[in-house]
């Protein structure tokens, strides 16, 4: 139990670490996806593809 949840709890932080991590460097081109409780869950469910799908439908709809 305790190891799932801290298996669980370090997904968070990852997602969390790796969405500042991709802001820091987008922030020269305005793509910027912001780190709330949706992004941060979709990212710790689906891992990296979930950020390039955010990038990719972030371009679709703005750019």
């Amino acid at each position: 139990m305790i190891k799932k949840a801290y298996k669980i709890l370090k997904k968070i932080i990852f997602s969390c670490l790796l969405l500042y991590g991709y802001n820091v460097l987008a922030e020269p081109l305005k793509i910027i996806i912001p780190i709330n409780l949706y992004t941060v869950g979709y990212t710790t469910l689906l891992g990296v593809p979930a950020l390039f799908s955010m990038i990719i439908i972030y371009l679709v709809t703005y750019f």
